[in-house]
This record gives C-alpha cells, sequence and structure tokens, in this order.
C-alpha cells in the first residue's frame, strides 16, 4: 500500500475513533434516534435492505454471518468498507483491509461488527447518535445517518 493511501485510511480511522460520546463537551444536544428512524428505514426500503433492528436504534443486514472468530468489542479486526450517506454518496471507500480496535470506533460498529464473526460481511445504518452525533467529523455533517457495508477479514 502507498503511503499517501496508507495516510488517508490513517486519517478516516482517526475519524472514526472519535466517539459520539464526546457531545457532552461540544454544547449540542444529539438527535433521538427516533427522528432519524423513518429516513434509515426508506434507505432501506429503496436499497433492497432486508434490515434487522438492534435496541440501540441501529439497523442491520447480515450478509453473511462468517465463519471464523467471534467478534467482541474488544476485538481487533481487518476490514474492507465503504461508508455512504443515505443519499447514497460515498464518503469513504477502502479496498483493502485496515485494521482497527473495535474499542476505538464510532458506537454503531462497536454494535455492529461483533454480530458477526470473521469472514462475515454486515450492512450497518446508524442513526446519527451512534455516529458523530451532533458534532459531525470531517466531511461528515453533524445529526447525520450513515449506512456501511463491511467485511471483517
Amino acid at each position: 500500500m502507498s503511503m499517501r493511501i496508507k495516510l488517508i485510511v490513517l486519517g478516516f480511522l482517526a475519524t472514526l475513533a472519535i466517539s459520539c460520546g464526546k457531545t457532552e463537551d461540544s454544547g449540542c444536544t444529539p438527535v433521538p434516534v427516533a427522528n432519524e428512524k423513518a429516513a434509515m428505514v426508506k434507505f432501506c426500503t429503496d436499497n433492497n435492505i432486508n434490515y434487522t433492528e438492534h435496541a440501540s436504534g441501529l439497523l442491520y443486514q447480515i450478509m453473511s454471518p462468517g465463519t471464523g472468530a467471534a467478534l467482541d468489542a474488544n476485538s481487533t479486526v481487518a476490514a474492507i468498507y465503504t461508508g455512504k450517506f443515505l443519499n447514497g454518496v460515498t464518503f469513504e471507500a477502502n479496498a483493502t483491509p485496515a485494521t482497527f480496535g473495535l474499542n476505538q470506533v464510532i458506537e454503531g460498529w462497536r454494535i455492529g461488527i461483533p454480530l458477526i464473526n470473521r469472514g462475515g460481511r454486515i450492512r450497518l445504518i446508524i442513526p446519527s447518535a451512534l455516529a458523530y452525533s451532533c458534532v459531525g467529523r470531517g466531511s461528515i455533517p453533524p445529526n447525520t445517518p450513515l449506512y456501511f457495508e463491511v467485511t471483517v477479514n
């Protein structure tokens, strides 16, 4: 992997590592998950995603459960992923596996990725409160639900 690509991936992973828990210092109030649910369900319907709803409000579809070891919130994983806004615009795509600790990423990933095993593939539709909340990060505006398709190696 070229140094430029490594720096881009590292920058994105650093952005993922900043959890929504930082909002109390920002002076903003996260949007309730219920306020974004209709848009998330519409995205699923429009994209033929047969989702399951997690108690947190996260919507997900397990494409392949994987046959490898089980994952938990403290696992280190290598993943290929694509991140999109609900309007379909891609904000990040990584065709080369990026390695990171699940305890270092947004809450939506900490909840969703352990739903599969190593070798699995999952679609995650994450309410903003479980992503970058009312703060936003980089090209991701505040109060933005996100879609990820993730394959864990």
